[in-house]
């Protein structure tokens, strides 16, 4: 059983985009705007930010543990991942914390992943 103080697991983009493609779900923390810029390409994925950016600088979504548990369950395989893998460092925790019990945060984020030249989704640009 993990203490509160359970050690966030850090995977690189590799074992990432493996776990992805075989039955992990993946929790982009970034805000929508930078997920409608472009994402990583899985079956199962999630936005949930865990950030919002406001006039005053961002802040931590008050509503992302209930929005997480809305999507997905407490024994469900996730990789969580942001922009650069700070974030979803923070979000990792929160969700180890909350009783989660496979996620794993995926070290360098979505920068990493694009660096890698794994698949992406973008949104069709508007004719």
């Amino acid at each position: 059983m993990a203490s509160s103080g359970a050690e966030v697991v850090t995977i690189d983009v590799q074992a990432a985009k493996d776990l992805i493609t075989s039955c992990y779900g993946y929790l982009d923390v970034r805000t929508v705007e930078e997920y409608n810029k472009g994402h990583v390409e899985a079956a199962k994925i999630f936005n949930i930010p865990y950030l919002f950016n406001t006039p005053e600088g961002r802040v931590k979504n008050p509503g992302f543990l209930t929005e997480v548990l809305s999507a997905c369950g407490k024994e469900d395989n996730l990789v969580v991942g942001c922009q650069s893998g700070v974030r979803s460092l923070s979000a990792t925790a929160d969700l180890q914390n909350a009783g989660f019990k496979h996620v794993s945060n995926m070290g360098g984020g979505y920068l990493a992943w694009v660096e890698s030249g794994f698949p992406i989704e973008k949104p069709k640009e508007e004719l």
